[in-house]
């Protein structure tokens, strides 16, 4: 094999017009215009709307290259695009190559025909999005209305990410270009076709089966060699001759190191490189595959509640606890490889074992699933459908098939992919939505085949080793009650859409929670990006833009006003609201975890952003961690306390998600909001592995009547390295708390990578935040509680601070940490 990339520089113009543009691919419309400084920031006031026009043009990438000679001497020369978006014509020096339509494929075209030595001349001709959704046509008896929302209309004609034209946390800018890697890859003799690597376990030892797909260009004898090299550099290898353009090969691994998810032991890679050779030993082609040993399931056993949706892990059921990721950027060019590990590692320091790849974006790149095989994230993998009602004709099941079987081809060996799911909310859609019920019963039969028909059979076909769940939320399909909280997984927004308390989590108890959450702004740092100052209102214009769940403004207050006082000023608003998104999903995830077995999985609605606006993620655009992330680090947790309170009756638990029993000295204490003891009783506790365990129940009737407003429960957790975490539970909501304005009394020690911060208080503070004024930081520990007259250390690493700006003010000594520094909390937003 040989390769040569046509990455790097190439030129844009935009159709009938003479505007050429240096463009750098993989690239597109949107990255070219922002780098050669042609338009403004898109995210900026209400340039999003500026943007979204420009998508209704047709554009030409085009580029000049020279054939490496290597590479004109192979037999075949592929031309292989690992994503153009969406709807584009090829041309090499000037012959018609081919057509792509769908942004989520691998297009590779035979292009040794078209190519010449010397200079030659690739073209690639871009249709509009929008002018192509404007002129679909759906069949006879096929008409859709229904609309996602803050979507636009006909998004799902075509197969392009539905969230580029806009969702309700999303921006409508459809883009359009080469966003992926592409490339010529020439081959002679013998390619490497398809890899298939399958696993057999047994007690102690791994059967590693390898299958490969070949395909001759000359008749001759073929060998395939493969080889595993073990994560203590071990090299086990075998070979096979290539009949009928097949091999099959097997390799038993004993004692194997077994990869688990995070939290649950290490998670050791193996790497198996499969060689075509012939018969004189000369290498044509070759492929390179990291894989973890382990078996990884869903279990689905009928149980006192009804059916069990629990992830299994090499026999162990484990409580899958994340959160559902979205694309990172709005133009999908500028997600790299850094922003995803710099979002994965956050993930990794909030204890999170999953993530659920969302429908209605895209299949991330290799570098994603690489970094979770790393670190140990297992990733529930939607397709990419979400909240629509499609028309599948037979182009489009041929199309959608093909997507299917490129993605599952290219993504099965990784480790930590848990399951491929059909979509988005579809199936539940068209049990409970009144728009969807409005539609036709053949678009209804389109969704059966579509979802239980074309889709299952091109994963399985593809991936004989995991399971295909036809939809989220589902019981199993066939629209058989897709939301029963008895079986399979759940979406839950009673809380937020429904505007219920957040104590109707406990109402219920789903078997697996894949989607609930509530929303926040984001920082002032963020805000100021995209507004000017007249427009840090919540209702203007440019901050409802920037808000695109219609009402949620209003929801937002609603809230609040059930549970705090008015802030006093925009910035404090900004911040209660994000108080507010994490102790609304803190209440939900600590419910579902006291009751693990019956519920076995907790993933909020959302990880991130996509750009910077109001949504239900926990970090924004630029990596900010809004408290929810913070408050996550601790309620996922391997080993998490919590406390609870029904009336007067406060209740306290430990949750273990370890595979080892674990021991803790549960202190639990009624205090006045001056840190006076009115009560205490300790507990030594050992809970068993993955268990939750009720530690006590306490009614405090008598020791609070008449003085609800001016005491509060706490419960301290030590384990045997004497580390405390601590958690608090008031008797009315904290609008009505009686706080007192106290300062916080702090020190600054700079050690040798980190800085100490150590505070203390008289009396009860509540969510203090810090923060820095020019910079950004991930502290150990934020928007905590000082609940006792205990000193809270808190750190932050060097490494950690990042700087948004090249002209913030760097810190470099303890004093300028100090000059930064800004402490919040919530006596001080009224």
């Amino acid at each position: 094999m040989i390769f040569q990339t046509l990455n790097g520089n190439w030129v844009m113009n935009e159709k009938g017009t003479e505007k050429y543009l240096d463009a750098v691919i993989p690239g597109s419309v949107m990255s070219t215009l922002l780098l050669q400084r042609r338009i403004e920031d898109p995210f900026y006031r209400l340039n999003e709307y500026k943007a979204r026009e420009i998508s209704r043009k047709d554009f030409f990438f085009y580029r000049e290259f020279e054939v490496l000679p290597e590479l004109f001497e192979q037999e075949r020369i592929r031309l292989v695009c690992e994503g153009i978006d969406t709807i584009a014509k090829i041309y090499i020096n000037e012959m018609y190559v081919g057509r792509t339509t769908n942004m989520h494929r691998t297009w590779s075209f035979d292009v040794k025909n078209f190519l010449r030595e010397g200079i030659n001349f690739i073209n690639i001709e871009f249709t509009s999005p929008l002018a192509f959704i404007d002129s679909y046509h759906t069949g006879p008896g096929k008409t859709i209305t229904c609309v996602p929302s803050g979507c636009m209309k006909g998004n799902q004609f075509i197969r392009k990410a539905h969230c580029m034209f806009g969702w309700d946390w999303g921006a409508q800018i459809p883009d359009m270009g080469i966003w992926r890697d592409i490339n010529l890859v020439g081959y002679s003799l013998v390619r490497l076709k398809d890899v298939e690597i399958l696993q057999h376990h047994e007690e102690d030892k791994v059967g590693i089966e390898i299958n490969v797909e070949t395909e001759t260009f000359r008749k001759a004898n073929y060998v395939i060699h493969a080889e595993l090299e073990t994560p203590e550099r071990r090299v086990l290898a075998t070979s096979e001759t290539i009949e009928k353009n097949d091999a099959h090969l097997f390799i038993e691994v004993d004692n194997p190191k077994l990869w688990w998810p995070n939290g649950f032991g290490a998670h050791p890679l193996y790497t198996l490189t499969v060689f075509a050779f012939d018969e004189s030993g000369n290498q044509w082609d070759a492929k390179s595959y990291r894989i973890g040993l382990r078996t990884l399931t869903v279990s689905m056993e009928k149980d006192e509640w009804g059916s069990e949706f629990a992830f299994m892990c090499n026999g162990v059921k484990f409580f899958a606890m994340g959160a559902d990721y979205i694309p990172e950027d709005t133009i999908y060019s500028f997600i790299t490889k850094k922003k995803i590990d710099y979002l994965l590692k956050a993930c990794i320091r909030s204890n999170f074992n999953m993530l659920r790849v969302w429908g209605g974006g895209y299949y991330p790149s290799d570098d994603f699933y690489d970094l979770c095989d790393e670190y140990g994230i297992v990733v529930w993998q939607d397709l990419m459908f979400a909240c629509n009602i499609y028309d599948v004709t037979d182009d489009f099941s041929k199309n959608i098939a093909a997507e299917a079987t490129d993605n599952v081809k290219r993504l099965r060996h990784h480790a930590s992919l848990g399951l491929w799911c059909g979509n988005n909310e579809i199936e539940s859609g068209w049990v409970q939505w009144p728009d969807f019920a409005k539609h036709s019963d053949a678009l209804k039969k389109d969704y059966v085949k579509q979802f239980e028909e074309i889709l299952p059979k091109a994963v399985l076909t593809a991936d004989k080793q995991r399971l295909y769940w036809p939809s989220s939320p589902s019981s199993g399909g066939h629209f058989d009650n897709p939301d029963d909280e008895n079986r399979g997984d759940a979406h839950y927004w009673a809380v937020w859409h429904g505007q219920l308390p957040f104590s109707d989590y406990g109402n219920h108890y789903f078997r697996f929670c894949s989607e609930f959450g509530f929303q926040s702004f984001p920082s002032i740092k963020t805000i100021k990006t995209f507004t000017e100052e007249s427009d840090r209102n919540i209702f203007s214009k440019v901050m409802e833009s920037h808000q695109k769940n219609e009402s949620a403004n209003g929801k937002l207050l609603y809230y609040l006003s059930e549970n705090f006082l008015y802030p006093q000023n925009f910035e404090d608003l900004l911040y209660v609201t994000q108080i507010l998104q994490g102790i609304a999903v803190k209440y939900g995830v600590e419910h579902f975890r006291r009751n693990r077995g019956r519920c076995m999985g907790a993933l909020y609605w959302q990880l991130n952003d996509s750009w910077p606006v109001a949504s239900w993620a926990s970090i924004d655009y630029f990596g900010r961690w809004k408290p929810l992330q913070y408050m996550a680090a601790r309620f996922f947790a391997p080993v998490a306390g919590s406390i609870v309170r029904n009336g007067t009756i406060v209740s306290v638990y430990v949750a273990n998600e370890t595979r080892k029993p674990q021991k803790r000295k549960v202190v639990l204490k009624l205090q006045t909001v001056n840190f006076v003891v009115q009560f205490e009783e300790t507990f030594e506790i050992e809970a068993d592995p993955l268990s939750s365990v009720n530690v006590c129940e306490i009614d405090f009737a008598e020791l609070i009547e008449g003085r609800e407003d001016s005491v509060f429960a706490e419960a301290s957790f030590e384990d045997d390295d004497g580390k405390v975490t601590e958690e608090i539970e008031t008797f009315v909501p904290f609008k009505y708390l009686q706080l007192e304005k106290t300062s916080i009394s702090y020190s600054i020690i700079e050690v040798t990578d980190e800085y100490v911060i150590r505070m203390m208080s008289s009396s009860l503070v509540l969510f203090v935040e810090l923060d820095l004024k020019q910079a950004d930081g991930i502290f150990s520990e934020n928007y905590f509680n000082l609940s006792s007259k205990r000193e809270k250390v808190i750190t932050l690493k060097k490494s950690e601070i990042r700087y948004p700006t090249l002209d913030a003010q760097p810190i470099q000594s303890g004093w300028d940490l100090e000059q930064q520094l800004v402490i919040r909390s919530l006596s001080d937003t009224y």
